[in-house]
């Protein structure tokens, strides 16, 4: 499929105006494209700027707040609940994990669970703002739900990611993010516009009978946990997609399970919502409540380099560490730019002509 390259900087100023065109003020619309972009410029396409046509349309619908009031409307030493005001995910998580980190200066350890909110982007971004601080960072996040658990035809779960970030000290860091289904429905989307069957164990049919149809979501069918079938293992990211929506939603008041509200403004809201919006979870660790940082880290390098040493299997150039693709990624596209698909292009352009902006 052609592609068009744009640089970082034609992206964000072209993303910012479009956030500032819904009403976000400057700060809020300054935190929105950041992190909508983190995900382009890690090669996660799936969550970044192909996503900004879905917020304006949430926003159109009556679903996003574009001026929210963002407040923690619980606490404790350790803990806080943060109320997102319908406010875009992309402004919400930051906010709440910045809590989390100064809750963890103090207590050792800072926990934040959110409701009302909405899509935030790549879970990674909000984990890996612990790590300058030598924390531990943890993000999760629930989702529409597109996901059948195992045995099941009806949707329940979202692809619900969990994202943590380990520091190191010459090392980079250890980034793990990865949705809790064996491919997240922005990697669908992606087949669909390229017309491309999906690779087995990603989804099913309405009868709960497996397929590579990319469209077939559309039909009925659903997503397929972590593992793909019972023999793989899919009650084990059943399992996973099952506590990323407990401690997201529940612990903070959000909705959950098959009553997550839906990330495509068409698609009518549940009904009878047991609790506010999308619900997030943050945590971040400071390493020297445990040990001190500097003698962590230099395990860490240590940790590191010798998984990097382990011998390769036959027709692999080497063993990777989590965070090492994205970041692999991000120095290219810092030089080399962020490539679009004509199809996410097309739906670009039209959205800047909604808000007077060329791309």
């Amino acid at each position: 499929m052609a592609t068009t390259t744009y640089s970082y900087n034609q992206l964000y100023a072209f993303t910012y105006a479009v956030f500032c065109g819904m009403g976000s003020s400057d700060t809020d619309a300054t935190t929105a494209t950041k992190t909508l972009l983190s995900a382009d410029m890690r090669g996660i396409d799936s969550h970044g700027i192909a996503r900004l046509t879905g917020y304006v349309r949430l926003w159109e619908a009556g679903r996003v707040n574009a001026q929210p009031n963002i407040r923690v409307v619980h606490e404790t030493p350790s803990t806080a609940v943060v109320d997102g005001d319908a406010g875009l995910g992309l402004v919400v998580a930051p906010f709440a994990m910045s809590i989390a980190i100064q809750k963890a200066k103090i207590a050792g350890t800072g926990w934040v669970a959110v409701r009302n909110s909405n899509h935030f982007g790549i879970a990674g971004y909000h984990a890996m703002m612990a790590l300058q601080h030598d924390m531990i960072g943890i993000a999760m996040t629930n989702a529409s739900a597109l996901v059948a658990p195992t045995f099941s035809v009806e949707r329940m779960l979202g692809t619900n990611p969990i994202a943590v970030a380990i520091p190191a000290d010459k090392q980079p860091p250890f980034v793990a993010d990865f949705a809790t289904t064996t491919a997240a429905n922005g990697k669908l989307e992606l087949l669909q516009r390229k017309n491309a069957p999906t690779p087995e164990g990603w989804v099913q049919d309405k009868n709960g009978a497996t397929s590579t149809d990319a469209h077939e979501l559309k039909k009925g069918g659903a997503l397929l946990p972590l593992g793909g079938d019972r023999e793989h293992g899919s009650h084990k990211g059943y399992a996973l997609g099952s506590i990323v929506d407990i401690f997201s939603a529940l612990l903070g008041g959000a909705s959950y399970g098959p009553w997550a509200p839906p990330f495509p403004a068409y698609v009518p809201m549940p009904a009878d919502m047991p609790g506010q919006g999308l619900g997030h979870f943050f945590g971040a660790m400071r390493v020297d409540a445990f040990r001190p940082a500097d003698e962590f880290k230099l395990h860490m390098d240590n940790w590191i380099s010798r998984f990097r040493a382990a011998t390769p299997a036959e027709g692999h150039e080497k063993v990777l560490i989590p965070g090492d693709p994205e970041r692999e990624m991000e120095y290219i596209r810092a030089t080399e730019g962020i490539p679009l698909v004509e199809s996410v292009l097309d739906e670009l352009k039209k959205v800047g002509e909604q808000f007077g902006q060329k791309l």
